[in-house]
């Protein structure tokens, strides 16, 4: 059975650009979202932002480094659950977004640290005190025959050196350093796009050095990674 866990706190910010919830997540289904989605306000559709990350208050630590960036190569592997994969390598699975389904060879192309100083739009303050935003970038290929227009490739998200959960900072709105959108208008078989996904390091000394996707068909923990 899988549980959920989610600790929010909801940050109001008038006038501000970016508007900030801190989350932690525990093990669930790849078709569900994250409690911080489901509770979005509806003005992050309006030009203005919205992130989620989670709670500070577990932070692990590690001295792992990233990865760097590399382009998407091979025809794509049968994904199983568990498989890891290479920087840049392409991972073929059957894809679900509601009811939006269809096959897609994804491929996580680079995993690049930030600086504090990005975090500062969202005004999460001592939330994130001391911690380092790493960008995980990766770029999806429609492989099936459904049209996938305007699907979401969410369920992204990173781990530490020592394989422990780093903390997501899920962003709705524009965010320049890792543009987020759902997939294009006319996304049909053979079309790519690239996307992005926020995850934080506890500390400068700990990095982020890997990433998992973890949604339908599989789960948090239970994903396929790329190091």
């Amino acid at each position: 059975m899988n549980e959920f866990r989610t600790r929010r706190t909801t940050l109001a910010a008038t006038g501000l650009a970016v508007v900030a919830v801190l989350a932690l997540s525990g093990c669930k289904s790849g078709n569900e979202e994250t409690g911080a989605a489901k509770t979005a306000s509806p003005s992050a559709a309006q030009p203005s932002q919205s992130a989620y990350a989670p709670d500070t208050s577990a932070a692990p630590s590690s001295s792992a480094s990233p990865s760097a960036a590399a382009p998407a190569t091979g025809g794509g592997a049968a994904a199983k659950a568990g498989q890891q994969f290479k920087i840049g390598e392409q991972a073929t699975f059957p894809f679900a977004s509601g009811s939006t389904k269809g096959t897609i060879a994804l491929a996580v192309t680079a995993i690049e640290k930030g600086q504090p100083t990005d975090l500062a739009p969202f005004k999460l303050g001592d939330k994130v005190k001391g911690m380092v935003p790493y960008y995980i970038r990766y770029q999806v290929k429609n492989v099936g025959t459904t049209d996938l227009s305007f699907a979401s490739v969410g369920h992204i998200k990173g781990h530490l050196g020592d394989g422990t959960e780093a903390q997501d900072l899920l962003v709705i709105g524009k965010f320049d350093k890792c543009p987020n959108d759902s997939l294009p208008k006319g996304f049909t078989n053979g079309q790519v796009t690239a996307g992005c996904a926020v995850a934080l390091a506890p500390s400068a000394e700990t990095k982020v050095a890997s990433a998992e996707y973890w949604g339908d068909p599989f789960t948090l923990g239970k994903g396929i990674t790329w190091k």
